[in-house]
């Protein structure tokens, strides 16, 4: 992973992804490798922070990379990172600052929690170029409802960290100076938690199947140390000890 255009760092279960490639942080192919190495390399991390460092959080993908003969390798490796967020067996939080445009706001809708400032403006400009945003088309009206989303689409207006939060898709609004904090207190009130627990709650929410959901709780769940371990302290009235098993 080079360093240089994106940082890891794991602390206490919370693993930091950085997006470091000033100055708009642009989505090239060789960030976007980066990002996915940087997700191989979690470790037993509990919770996962993807933020940037900058103004923007990212203007989007390389539009020098949408060109053919590019555009079909900077589709995969886009595609393959998103899928590879959307994956991870543990929560993962967004934080985004100033811009958040294009492939960038595609990528976010891969996380499960957005921390925003409230500057912060997010869109899909890609009809104004003549092409459209395929990953958000599929997950966007999954998270803020199909005529927000279709509205956003057929649009390419941006739209801001408010009207995301009031549309259930950005967790917290904050100020620019509180970013950093406010991403951090949330990702330590998840870390606290098993990670066997966090892993198994995240397959359930994910499908929103009540079968599915109830056959995990009793079928995987109340199988591991954890949940067990859990119960029994709340009973005994002493603090749990988590084996992440």
């Amino acid at each position: 992973m080079n360093e240089a255009t994106v940082l890891l760092q794991i602390d206490q279960g919370i693993a930091r992804i950085t997006i470091d490639a000033p100055p708009l942080n642009i989505l090239t192919c060789a960030v976007l490798s980066d990002i996915r190495a940087a997700l191989r390399a979690l470790g037993d991390a509990r919770v996962v922070v993807l933020g940037a460092r900058g103004k923007h959080f990212s203007a989007g993908a390389s539009i020098d990379e949408h060109l053919p003969p590019q555009y079909q390798r900077m589709l995969a490796d886009f595609t393959a990172t998103v899928h590879a967020l959307a994956a991870l067996d543990v929560p993962v939080i967004a934080t985004v600052q100033g811009r958040c445009l294009g492939g960038a706001f595609e990528l976010v809708q891969a996380a499960d929690m957005i921390v925003a400032t409230d500057t912060a403006l997010f869109g899909q400009p890609e009809i104004q170029l003549g092409v459209f945003a395929p990953i958000a088309a599929a997950l966007l009206p999954k998270r803020i409802g199909y005529a927000r989303a279709a509205e956003v689409l057929f649009t390419g207006e941006t739209v801001t960290a408010q009207q995301l939060f009031e549309a259930g898709m950005v967790t917290r609004v904050v100020a620019l100076a509180e970013l950093d904090a406010a991403a951090l207190t949330l990702a330590q009130s998840i870390a606290r938690h098993s990670r066997t627990s966090l892993t198994l709650l995240k397959r359930a929410l994910r499908t929103q199947d009540i079968s599915y959901a109830t056959q995990l709780y009793t079928s995987d769940l109340m199988h591991t140390h954890d949940a067990l371990e859990g119960l029994q302290s709340f009973v005994e009235k002493r603090r749990p000890v988590w084996s992440h098993q």
